[in-house]
């Protein structure tokens, strides 16, 4: 092994090996239990983000785990045609050229962009691959591949003829920048401040002077009203009843109508009534027959009803009329006014209420199994506070609007008849109208919106409506790891589908991840120039360290807070098991004996053999010690946590625990440990040691695997663990050997792991840290030989640190250990008291008393002269009435672990000089 690990050059080359070999392949003939995992498809224009990275990782930590376990794992990767996003990163390269859409025509311009996407489009594909992630890339599909637009067409024909899709003129949320309809998740609401603009609409009729007040906050669309309302039992307006209101501006004569949507107690009580601008006043206008009047364009300028102001963008159109307003004294007053403002997802403009005719699809009636999966089990979400969220959502479903006014995407397979204007839906291009059989047809215009297609993403990609064999195998799929906010976009959709289609749940667990945000908690994005790129910190610190410090920073279903100084978290922890890893290959020498009972390490050559870590090991009691089995029974306890953190999605407590079994009770203890034992001449302890030093290596290897796939490799090969010599040989690779169970208990039995010996060493372990704190307190360096007396508490522990008072001190570095029940120190000396007993570290000839006193004092001065800044401050009552509770409270911390400090070392002033 080399002495440092080259991380990019291993990562590349055991990818490279993975793919060449087909090691993430499987299918329905492999056997074993399937588990399948469906990766949420990114969209074709899109980049790694941390987002990805911590999704990915989380999908890949499940997929290798199972694979490990002998299920037949399929990760279904692929990506999503994005429809407004793809069309208008297209649009905007042609821009660039001088050209539009137009000037290519429709199918020009969908083979340029077809022409993009063989470009561009992989390059997620590619980064995914750069995180390690294990997905089936011989299964990769794309929501615009033949399969999946058979899949589309076929689920839309199905659902027209049976009643569930429709077209109707109905109020929409509008991009005027991409000139397409978008679904209500699609328009996405942020607080603004704007300003409620109070009008006076003249009343016909009645005095001189008379008017009703209205508020808006959008005065533009006041050109579409048709009515005014106000609530049936509200009595301030009954002489209303009789009259006619005159609208501003264009003097268009307006109908009072009476509403219980109305609210009486908002405003004046009264309300204007658009019924083409806006979704309650639609509903409103369909109750009462009122005029449904479009003023605006799609591009968001006024059309030819907005009479004066036809032409003007709507913004511009809003300044003139409020000025036209104001100059004819209709304008009663002016507020600021907070409210949430629908904007585009994909390029944030402010979307626009607008009446136009779209294709729906029914929800209600597919919503009701995907309820019922929820209440009564089958279906389960991760944090469990996600159930709210969904049924909600579904309990108060609307229609879904799936028609877009581009041109990129699924096209809408309805075919009209221009001989007899016969309507139907149909797969393929038909030919002849099916009633008349004239051929003269024409196609819907409109493309499906995007999600259409991702809501059969579960069975599509297995080639349904054909019933195939993978289909059968792995259909349903397991666990489905996603984001929060696609709830309603995907995850509801996709067990809709799932019912509809495949009479059944498409996966039954769904985890719901935190949003990756920045050490200050705001949510990473280019926009606000906090994100960090995955692939910088890839580049920086290796994708193994990305993976694994994601994974420990990340509780189930939180928020992660992340900066780029908490990947050497990932990077550290790798080079420590490198380290560790080395050094034990270094002890190696000749192979020792077969590592395992029927591992089937045989002939002549032994040297030729893999090393055996997986079967049981083949271990003499009489030779134990109680550090080696302290080591037992500590890996024995992170095979079970670690496991168990998995099997509960706890992702962090599995590397919380592997971090520690290996950082500390491994490398830190158990190596440190056995030096002794590797560096002397008792040549069946060294094979036993080098026994448990391989065993105990190898099994944290797999248990790292799915969290640290690249180093685990490398090292199971490095190491000799491999089930065979040949680095390409699938069967030997670390993903294909099995996942690590516990032992029998009366395995650890026989070997004499118990409480009792646990904590005794844990104890043992105690005494040497304090051993270590009493030379750092005194300036002491750490390979300085110095003497050290143990006082026991009692004649056990007095026997069991006599036996093993070799170790403990060359762990404590001492040039002699005493032990002694009946020790009492002559003078004051340096001591501090611990389980098994009181540890004293005399001081004769060790330090120059008046230089460490010197050197305690200004240590001192410097504590004291903090206390001092943050008694100052917490005495001030403007500052612990005017700062934040958490600041204060950190001041009182700080001021009480300094004064704790102050103690210590005025402790260690009286100690010196005796």
């Amino acid at each position: 092994m080399e002495k440092n690990y080259d991380t990019h050059r291993i990562e590349d080359q055991w990818y490279q090996t993975w793919m060449e070999t087909g090691a993430f392949h499987s299918d329905h003939t492999q056997g074993g239990e399937p588990y399948c995992v469906m990766i949420p498809p990114p969209n074709v224009t899109g980049i790694l983000h941390m987002g990805h990275a911590l999704n990915n990782t989380i999908q890949d930590i499940l997929v290798r785990w199972r694979r490990m376990e002998g299920r037949n794992v399929v990760w279904m990767p692929g990506t999503d045609h994005a429809g407004i996003a793809t069309q208008n990163v297209v649009e905007r390269a042609l821009a660039k050229e001088g050209k539009t859409r137009d000037d290519l025509g429709r199918d020009a311009f969908i083979e340029r962009v077809w022409q993009w996407r063989e470009e561009y489009g992989g390059t997620i594909v590619r980064q995914l691959k750069r995180l390690g992630a294990s997905c089936d890339w011989e299964r990769e599909r794309f929501t615009m591949d033949e399969g999946l637009s058979e899949a589309v067409a076929e689920v839309f024909v199905r659902l027209y003829n049976k009643g569930l899709i429709y077209r109707a003129n109905y109020i929409i949320n509008w991009c005027p920048r991409c000139h397409t309809a978008l679904s209500d998740e699609e328009s996405e609401h942020q607080d603004c401040v704007g300003k409620l603009y109070h009008i006076r609409y003249p009343v016909q009729g009645g005095a001189k002077g008379e008017y009703v007040v209205v508020a808006t906050t959008r005065p533009e669309t006041l050109l579409g009203d048709t009515a005014v309302a106000v609530h049936p039992e509200d009595a301030r307006y009954a002489d209303l009843d009789q009259k006619t209101i005159v609208l501003p501006i264009l003097d268009r004569e307006l109908r009072v109508i009476r509403d219980d949507y109305v609210d009486p107690k908002f405003g004046t009580g009264i309300v204007k009534v658009t019924p083409a601008h806006d979704p309650n006043d639609f509903e409103m206008g369909q109750r009462h027959s009122l005029e449904q009047i479009n003023v605006m364009n799609g591009d968001g300028t006024m059309n030819e009803a907005a009479g004066p102001y036809a032409g003007m963008d709507r913004f511009a159109c809003r300044k003139q009329i409020l000025k036209d307003l104001e100059a004819q004294g209709l304008i009663e007053k002016i507020d600021d006014h907070h409210h949430a403002v629908g904007h585009c997802y994909r390029c944030d403009t402010v979307v626009e209420p607008r009446l136009s005719p779209q294709w729906f699809v029914k929800m209600a009636p597919l919503a009701e199994p995907a309820l019922a999966a929820l209440e009564n089990g089958e279906l389960n979400f991760v944090p469990a506070r996600w159930n709210k969220v969904y049924t909600e959502w579904l309990s108060n479903i609307r229609d879904w609007c799936i028609s877009r006014q581009i041109w990129w995407g699924h096209r809408i397979p309805v075919f009209t008849c221009t001989a007899c204007q016969h309507e139907w839906a149909a797969k393929g291009c038909p030919d002849l109208c099916p009633e008349c059989g004239a051929a003269e047809l024409s196609q819907d215009e409109d493309v499906l919106d995007t999600w259409f297609s991702s809501w059969l993403w579960p069975f599509s990609t297995f080639g349904w409506p054909d019933q195939t064999e993978d289909l059968a195998c792995y259909y349903p799929t397991q666990d489905l790891v996603t984001a929060s906010e696609i709830i309603f976009f995907w995850v509801a959709r996709m067990v809709m589908a799932g019912y509809e289609f495949m009479d059944g749940l498409p996966f039954d667990t769904v985890y719901i991840h935190g949003t990756v945000r920045d050490d200050a908690g705001k949510k990473m994005s280019k926009s606000l120039g906090n994100a960090l790129d995955p692939l910088d910190v890839i580049k920086e610190f290796s994708a193994d360290a990305l993976r694994f410090s994601l994974t420990m920073l990340t509780a189930t279903g939180q928020d992660v807070y992340i900066s780029k100084d908490k990947f050497e978290i990932g990077r550290n922890f790798g080079t420590k098991i490198w380290n560790a890893a080395r050094f034990i290959q270094m002890q190696c020498g000749d192979p020792p004996p077969p590592a395992s009972q029927d591992s089937g390490v045989t002939g002549p050559d032994a040297e030729a053999e893999p090393r055996d870590v997986v079967g049981l090991p083949v271990l003499d009691p009489a030779l134990l010690t109680a550090d080696d089995r302290h080591l037992l029974g500590k890996l024995q306890q992170a095979v079970i946590d670690c496991s168990a953190g998995l099997e509960k999605y706890r992702f962090n407590d599995a590397a919380h625990v592997l971090y520690e079994f290996v950082w500390h009770q491994y490398c830190d203890w158990y190596v440190e440990y056995a030096k002794e034992t590797l560096y002397g001449e008792d040549v069946a302890r060294r094979n036993q040691v080098l026994l448990i030093l391989h065993y105990a290596l190898g099994t944290a290897l797999r248990l790292l695997h799915p969290i640290m796939p690249f180093l685990t490799e490398e090292l199971w090969h490095a190491m000799g663990y491999t089930a065979t010599i040949d680095r390409k040989d699938p069967a030997g690779f670390i993903m294909k050997a099995p996942w690590p169970t516990p032992w029998p208990d009366q395995q650890l039995t026989d070997w004499g792991v118990d409480a009792a010996t646990t904590e005794y060493v844990e104890r043992k372990h105690e005494l040497i840290r304090l051993g270590r704190t009493l030379r750092a307190d005194f300036g002491i360096v750490p390979n300085k030989a110095i003497d050290y007396i143990v006082k026991p508490h009692d004649a056990e522990g007095a026997t069991r640190l006599e036996s093993d008072r070799a170790s403990v001190a060359a762990l404590l570095k001492a040039q002699m250990l005493t032990v002694d029940e009946a020790f009492e120190p002559p003078q004051a000396m340096p001591s501090s008291v611990g389980g098994l007993g009181t540890l004293y570290m005399p001081l004769a000839g060790l330090l120059d008393v008046e230089a460490e006193v010197a050197r305690l004092g200004g240590q001192l001065e410097k504590v004291v002269s903090g206390i001092n800044q943050i008694t100052r401050k917490l005495s001030n009552r403007a500052f612990v009435e005017r700062a934040p509770e958490a600041v204060v409270e950190q001041q009182r911390e700080n001021q009480k672990e300094l004064m704790e400090k102050r103690d210590k070392i005025e402790r260690l002033i009286e100690t010196i000089k005796g």
